[in-house]
């Protein structure tokens, strides 16, 4: 059994994960004092004492808390964004490539994706490897996400009886282009330019869809959908929580791809929508699944060397 620490479990991903381990008997969790969760020596000795601590924390709490570790037998997920585009760390995005998920397998130190991020780089990443996007390619995105993935108050706000009417449309954020997902977008994508994004938060708890628009007179060469799912399901033929959908409006009958399909679950979806001209890439998953705490879940699972989807739906 091994012993596992969740550093900032009351937050709403730390939450969520100690959810997936309800009904787990091969996991220890070890439980700080709520009066004591604040005390740096406390969360010292529960970390040193962990075979395996999530953090669920800011940036500079989850900066501080790796500077807490004294037993090399201790391996850390960070949840947060401090470590994601640092080599020496293993990105937790598995079914990108045999590389990755080894990486993941034998790390002590492993950062979770961002949601948008895992989105974003599940479509753009195998398409810049098999050369269909070039890395030099101008590459936009949006993404439609609830309200879940924005903290506790935003959380509160939504929830609210009172909230006020603009909270009741989709609204759009990070408009100075700095959102901070962008430079792990960029660099684990392998893209020469920081991609544009546009990012929408929705009145709804959970689920996300990230697109990614393809001009086929800026490709080097003119691909069509067909070859691009070709690509997409090559990368992902053998990955159990990602599947490539089948190509062209079949998988949406009604004509509507809706954000919140795959809320609840660990899965991940991609579309390929469109035709030679223009194409348009879809990713759906759950921003609290395979966006955060699911995704979290696979990697200690795969750290363990048992079934990278115990736990997960």
């Amino acid at each position: 059994m091994v012993k596992v620490y969740i550093d900032g479990q009351e937050g709403t991903t730390g939450l969520k994960i100690l959810e997936r381990f309800k009904g787990r008997n091969d996991i220890e969790l070890l439980k700080i004092d709520e009066d004591k969760r604040k005390d740096i020596n406390e969360r010292k000795k529960f970390i040193n004492a962990s075979d395996f601590t999530f953090l669920c924390l800011p940036d500079a709490a989850a900066i501080e808390a790796v500077s807490l570790v004294e037993n090399d037998h201790v391996r850390i997920i960070d949840a947060s964004t401090a470590h994601r585009t640092n080599p020496d760390w293993a990105y937790g995005f598995p079914e990108l490539s045999p590389e990755h998920r080894e990486k993941i397998r034998t790390s002590k130190r492993v950062a979770n994706p961002g949601c948008y991020a895992s989105g974003f780089i599940s479509i753009v990443y195998p398409l810049v490897k098999a050369g269909i996007i070039p890395p030099y390619y101008p590459v936009f995105a949006y993404a439609t996400s609830g309200y879940s993935g924005a903290g506790k108050k935003a959380i509160a706000a939504y929830e609210s009886e009172n909230k006020p009417a603009e909270l009741l449309s989709p609204r759009q954020y990070a408009l100075n282009m700095n959102h901070k997902h962008l430079p792990e977008m960029q660099k684990i994508s392998g893209l020469a330019y920081k991609p544009m994004f546009n990012p929408i938060v929705d009145n709804y708890y959970s689920g996300m869809v990230v697109s990614v628009p393809l001009q086929g007179r800026l490709l080097q060469k003119k691909y069509t959908p067909e070859q691009v799912r070709e690509a997409l399901y090559e990368n992902y033929r053998d990955a159990k929580l990602v599947e490539v959908m089948p190509a062209g409006s079949e998988c949406v009958p009604d004509g509507f791809l809706t954000s919140n399909g795959l809320s609840g679950t660990n899965k991940m979806e991609l579309y390929v929508f469109g035709d030679s001209e223009q194409m348009l890439l879809c990713s759906r998953l759950d921003n609290l699944g395979k966006g955060a705490s699911g995704a979290a879940v696979q990697c200690l699972n795969i750290m363990m060397g048992i079934d990278e989807t115990t736990g997960l739906i």
